[in-house]
C-alpha cells in the first residue's frame, strides 16, 4: 500500500503549519515557563512510620488527594510517596510553610498514630550542574547526528534532520508549558526518547531518497518527483510505526497513573510531532536547501554501488 502525498507541491502549507506551531510553543514557553517539580526545585521530606497498622500506598494517596483540595502543593502531580517493606513512609512535596507542614501531618494522622522519624528540607536532585551537563550532552549529540548524517548522506540532509528534531522538542516542551504539567526527571527521559524516535524515522526516509536519486535517470523523474516518490514509499511504514507506538503510550496514559502524566504526554506529543516532521519537514528542507544552490542532486550519490557490481544495480531492501 502506498499513499500519494504531494510534499513538494504543498511545501509552503506544511512548513507554514510547523512554523506557526513552533512560534506558538516558544511564546507559551517564555510567557508561562515550565512548572518545575521537586526534582528541580527541592522541597520538604517527611519520613514516618505508623504504629498500629500497616498503611498502604492507596490509603495515603487518597488521604493526600483530599488534602490537595485545600493545599494544592500536595496534589498527585507534585508529591512523591514511597513505602518501604518495613512500613516506613517517605513523602516528598514542594516546599511548604510551617502551618502547611502541620496540615500535612494532621491529615496523615487521620490514618493512625505514627512516629515522625525525619522532617527535612531537601535540595533539588537535579541541580544546576546536572542541567548544564544535560544541555552539553544534547549539544554534543546534535553535533554527532550532524556528522553521522553528513557522512552517510550530505550536509543538507543533516540540516533537515536537526531542524526536524528541534521542531519536535520545541512543540513538545511548549505543550507541557501550556498545560502546566510538572516537569520532573522522567520528562528528560521523554525528550531523549523523542530524539531517538524522530531521527530514526527521518533516516529511513533519507535512505529511500538516496536510493531513488541513484536511479532517477532511469525513471525520468524530476527532483520534485523523486522527493515525493521517496516519501510516498515510506510514509505508510512511518505511520504504522507511530500508530503502534501510540497504542502503548495511550495504554500508559489510561493505566499509568497521575505520576506518569508528564512523561506520557511529552511522549505522545513528541511522537505526533516527530511523525509529521519526518514526512513533511525533513524532506522539504533538504529540497529547499539544494534548490537554493541550484543543485538538482543528480550526482550527489554516485557512489561505488554500480561500479562494484559491474554496472548492475543492486536493490536494497528497506526495513
Amino acid at each position: 500500500m502506498k499513499v500519494n502525498l504531494h510534499i513538494i507541491r504543498n511545501i509552503k502549507y506544511y512548513l507554514s503549519v510547523s512554523i506557526i506551531l513552533v512560534v506558538l510553543s516558544i511564546v507559551v514557553f517564555f510567557a508561562k515557563g515550565l512548572n518545575y517539580g521537586i526534582d528541580f526545585t527541592g522541597g520538604n521530606l517527611f519520613q514516618l512510620k505508623y504504629n498500629d497498622k500497616k498503611i498502604t500506598l492507596t490509603e495515603i494517596n487518597e488521604n493526600l488527594d483530599k488534602l490537595s483540595e485545600k493545599l494544592p502543593q500536595v496534589n498527585s502531580n507534585s508529591r512523591k510517596v514511597q513505602i518501604s517493606e518495613d512500613g516506613t513512609v517517605i513523602l516528598r512535596v514542594p516546599e511548604l510553610k510551617e502551618e502547611d507542614k502541620k496540615e500535612v501531618l494532621n491529615s496523615l494522622q487521620e490514618l493512625g498514630a505514627f512516629n515522625l522519624d525525619k522532617e527535612d528540607k531537601v535540595g533539588a536532585s537535579i541541580g544546576d550542574d546536572l542541567k548544564k551537563s544535560a544541555i552539553y550532552s544534547l549539544g554534543i549529540g546534535a553535533i554527532l547526528i550532524v556528522l553521522y548524517i553528513t557522512l552517510r548522506f550530505e550536509f543538507s540532509f543533516a540540516i533537515g534532520g536537526i531542524l526536524s528534531l528541534l521542531h519536535d522538542i520545541i512543540i513538545a516542551v511548549g505543550f507541557i508549558a501550556l498545560m502546566g504539567y510538572e516537569v520532573d526527571t522522567p520528562f528528560i527521559a521523554a525528550i531523549l526518547t523523542i530524539l531517538g524516535y524522530s531521527i530514526n524515522d527521518t533516516i529511513v526516509i533519507y535512505d529511500r531518497i538516496r536510493e531513488n536519486l541513484k536511479r532517477r535517470h532511469t525513471k525520468n523523474w524530476t527532483l520534485e518527483n523523486c522527493m515525493d516518490e521517496s516519501v510516498n514509499q515510506t510514509a505508510i511504514r512511518s505511520l504504522n510505526t507511530s500508530i503502534t507506538t501510540l497504542f502503548s503510550v495511550i495504554a500508559l496514559l489510561i493505566f499509568g497513573g497521575a505520576s506518569l502524566k508528564t512523561f506520557i504526554m511529552t511522549l505522545l506529543i513528541g511522537i505526533l510531532a516527530g511523525t509529521y516532521s519526518s514526512i513533511f519537514i525533513a524532506t522539504p528542507i533538504v529540497y529547499l536547501l539544494n534548490k537554493r544552490k541550484g543543485n538538482n542532486m543528480e550526482d550527489m550519490f554516485k557512489d561505488d554501488d554500480d561500479e562494484k557490481h559491474g554496472g548492475k544495480r543492486v536493490e536494497k531492501i528497506l526495513v
